[in-house]
């Protein structure tokens, strides 16, 4: 009675175990590759959704975006885990990340150049700005000092040294014309153009506020050294959904999309 009473609960649990190995082989096989990437809300999304349509077709992968409104949170985000990959920022900007914050990110591959322009709403040529003209940079290091930089090349202000990517109004030595300097949030630029004379704003940000950079009064030309690119922890620039995202992103259909949405002014990266 015992024997045959273990025979039966032996059977049973076989048959449990396989009727489970079963269900998890089904799992397996049917398990969803997925990562999620950051991007700034507003164009930059759209161009990266274009990316996320062809990862499912030619790599079986899905991209999940996840829209930041501002230039810290990504890489906070990217460093805690929260995301696999962001593409927002150029290189200068991730190393300045790096290294003031200690974050352990690297390079997968690279997206866009996006020009930074100087627009106005109150003069029509840069040589029209007054005495004491107020102009409004980004608060961030890194697009700060282009903005810096591209005055100092356009000979309004000087710089203690014009190779300094970092660049601020701190190291302004010579100001003519005695210009003032607000350092205000990347995203916010457009919205304070009205209120000041000049406003340097990245095409990011420009283009959504109806902006084109063919009316910027100065602006950084092709071969400006801020690619954008994406992001990963470093360890995964060679992980095969990362590598996949890339291939997505530098894509003939996604450059159209950058074209048709910036109107000229993204420079794929890759090429």
């Amino acid at each position: 009675m015992q024997t045959t009473l273990t025979r039966l609960l032996g059977a049973a649990t076989l048959a449990s175990a396989t009727l489970l190995a079963g269900c998890g082989g089904d799992d397996a096989d049917t398990e969803t590759r997925s990562i999620k990437v950051g991007t700034m809300s507003g164009p930059e999304s759209e161009v990266m959704e274009v990316a996320v349509q062809i990862a499912p077709e030619r790599y079986d992968l899905q991209v999940e975006i996840i829209e930041f409104t501002d230039y810290v949170s990504p890489n906070a985000a990217l460093a805690d885990g929260s995301l696999d990959a962001n593409a927002f920022q150029h290189e200068p900007y991730l190393q300045s990340m790096v290294d003031d914050r200690g974050y352990d990110l690297t390079v997968a591959g690279y997206t866009f150049v996006y020009p930074i322009g100087a627009y106005s709403e109150r003069h029509t040529d840069i040589a029209d700005l007054p005495e004491r003209a107020l102009i409004a940079l980004p608060n961030d290091p890194t697009n700060g000092g282009r903005a810096m930089i591209l005055m100092h090349n356009a000979g309004l202000i000087e710089l203690d040294d014009p190779e300094n990517l970092e660049a601020t109004p701190v190291n302004v030595v010579d100001n003519p014309n005695d210009f003032r300097f607000r350092e205000i949030e990347a995203a916010q630029l457009p919205r304070v153009l009205p209120d000041v004379d000049l406003a340097f704003i990245n095409n990011t940000f420009a283009q959504p506020a109806g902006l084109s950079l063919d009316d910027a009064l100065i602006k950084e030309g092709p071969d400006s050294p801020y690619v954008n690119l994406i992001a990963v922890r470093s360890g995964d620039e060679e992980r095969e959904e990362i590598q996949q995202l890339v291939s997505a992103y530098q894509s003939d259909e996604v450059a159209a999309k950058a074209l048709e949405l910036f109107d000229g002014g993204a420079v794929p990266g890759w090429e």
